[in-house]
């Protein structure tokens, strides 16, 4: 068994393999084997890989499994220590690998783990998948330290520090191979968007710690399948933030909770319509109408998960944080809020 085993899942991402895959390759290969799992691309991306890169092992599905359909089954096959799932649209840096999986060495409780994430066109800005380490409030909304929703933060080493965080980048997340599947892996009801915070909190429930660290650095692209304008892209974050939320929350929290949502999510629907984006109102109503048809699924993967009080959950709403006080820096948060 390899001990390191990095996993890219693609899908049309021909130009992203392109650019990207070689430095890859140049920067991990004395500390990790490379994969790529193709989702059933329409594109050349495998005619690239069989005859530009025969050195990287290769997986084809025979559909688009989606984020989470497609990791898992690729995993299935891929025997190692720790996987490093990396989208097709990450630059990688020197020494990017070791300093994470030395951090996870040093603690047997630590079950994921991510880099700094960086903008790969604002190099100096952090990027919105998960910049400095990703968090949730009292309500499901996530955030980072580095991005408020749509706030970037510059990098001048405000957050370099090693510290357990809520969730890890789906762009680039280390984790223990044996805990990911024995928790069950990804969500594919989730298919993409969100499905790394519901297995982060899956992670946290079962006692394991997910931590960021400095010490390695990349740079996401960003927005490589789905542009951020993109309803469908509005239908899955609005739909699989109830999932998270159903699933993951103590039972003296659920109804609380989810009834807030459903008022606030109501906000957003009007809000887009006075924007002019129609399609994305109708998302919302979509993605509440998917919740509630997926509502017998969802009660018997609940009844598989035990719901715990966990750590670093933001005791507070980011939505008045940001748009009824103006707070636009995770810097601005009162730590003793931080659960």
């Amino acid at each position: 068994m390899t001990k390191v085993a990095v996993v890219i899942l693609n899908y049309n991402g021909e130009k992203f393999l392109k650019e990207f895959l070689p430095v890859v390759i140049e920067k991990s290969k004395n500390d990790a084997e490379i994969w790529v799992a193709d989702n059933n691309s329409s594109d050349n991306s495998v005619e690239l890989l069989k005859n530009e890169f025969p050195e990287v092992n290769l997986l084809i599905h025979d559909k688009n499994y989606g984020f989470a359909g497609g990791y898992n089954m690729a995993l299935k096959k891929i025997k190692a220590g720790y996987y490093v799932l990396l989208n097709s649209d990450v630059e990688v840096t020197d020494n990017w690998i070791k300093p994470v999986i030395d951090l996870m060495e040093s603690d047997e409780t630590i079950g994921a783990c991510q880099p700094k994430l960086l903008s790969y066109f604002e190099r100096d800005k952090f990027e919105y998948a998960g910049a400095a380490g990703g968090f949730i409030d009292n309500y499901g909304y996530p955030f980072c330290r580095g991005r408020i929703f749509m706030n970037l933060e510059k990098d001048e080493g405000q957050y370099d520090n090693i510290t357990e965080i809520f969730w890890a980048t789906g762009a680039c997340m280390f984790v223990r191979s044996d805990v990911y599947h024995k928790i069950g892996g990804l969500d594919d009801d989730f298919f993409a968007h969100m499905e790394e915070i519901d297995f982060c909190w899956r992670l946290k429930n079962n006692g394991y710690k997910v931590m960021f660290t400095p010490e390695s650095l990349v740079y996401h692209v960003g927005g490589g399948t789905l542009p951020k304008s993109s309803a469908r892209k509005t239908f899955l974050n609005f739909r699989n933030n109830f999932y998270l939320l159903y699933k993951n929350l103590p039972s003296d929290r659920i109804w609380k909770v989810i009834i807030a949502r459903l008022f606030l999510d109501g906000l957003a629907g009007i809000k887009f319509l006075t924007e002019g984006h129609y399609k994305d109102t109708l998302a919302v109503i979509k993605a509440h109408f998917a919740f509630y048809s997926g509502l017998g699924k969802l009660r018997r993967k609940r009844k598989n998960i035990k719901q715990t009080k966990v750590s670093k959950i933001y005791n507070g709403n980011i939505v008045i944080d940001r748009y009824l006080k103006g707070k636009k820096y995770f810097s601005e948060l009162a730590p003793d809020k931080f659960s």
